[in-house]
């Protein structure tokens, strides 16, 4: 039986351009772990968080789709820069003031995206300014209720839990490229690359 998401209107989706999320209570479960080691006679504070691998393979389709990919968030912290390295998503920003929505002005001056050409997915109230600017607001399922109430779609699965994933397989869906896009992924992950044209045609030469 077909998954359930939550709808767009296919106009909507294909007008959106550029996808950008929230960090903690989105692409992770909110939760923060702090800890500290010994480097000589300094404390060395480190921050680990939790991700989704579904939601990160969400956001690989995003962008293998031509969706341009950001993350804005209010906290500084090298495992989401890490992560955002690994999804190669291009754009991030960490704002420790939670000024998301002037941060998200200037990089759409930057890439020449209008804002009702942006999608935001959020969960609490930093968010609310964004989500109240942006063509496409959205709610995870664990936002307050007043991100709630200032999104267009609202998702069933939690931050950290899905939620990104959900939205993806949403708005894929709208656009008619989830199909697609499902199957360029599982090509690109089926072929041997000593195998493919490209590697032969250098072993020949």
């Amino acid at each position: 039986m077909p998954r359930q998401h939550p709808r767009i209107e296919p106009a909507l989706a294909r007008r959106i351009r550029l996808v950008c999320f929230d960090v903690d209570g989105v692409l992770t479960d909110g939760g923060i772990y702090l800890g500290s080691t010994r480097d000589g006679d300094r404390s060395l504070p480190f921050e680990l968080k939790r991700f989704d691998i579904q939601d990160g393979l969400g956001t690989v389709l995003l962008r293998d789709c031509g969706l341009t990919l950001a993350i804005i968030t209010g906290r500084v912290s090298d495992a989401v820069s890490l992560r955002a390295r690994e999804l190669r998503i291009e754009h991030l920003v960490q704002d420790t003031q939670a000024r998301k929505l002037p941060a998200l002005r200037r990089l759409c001056a930057q890439i020449g995206c209008p804002l009702d050409e942006v999608a935001f997915v959020g969960d609490d109230l930093p968010d609310l300014g964004v989500l109240r600017q942006v063509g496409l607001p959205v709610a995870v399922g664990n936002a307050v209720p007043e991100v709630r109430r200032a999104a267009l779609l609202q998702l069933s699965a939690r931050g950290g839990h899905g939620a990104v994933r959900e939205f993806a397989e949403a708005l894929l869906e709208a656009r008619g490229e989830w199909t697609d896009a499902v199957e360029r992924y599982v090509r690109s992950r089926s072929e041997d690359p000593s195998t493919s044209d490209a590697a032969l045609a250098g072993a020949s030469a």
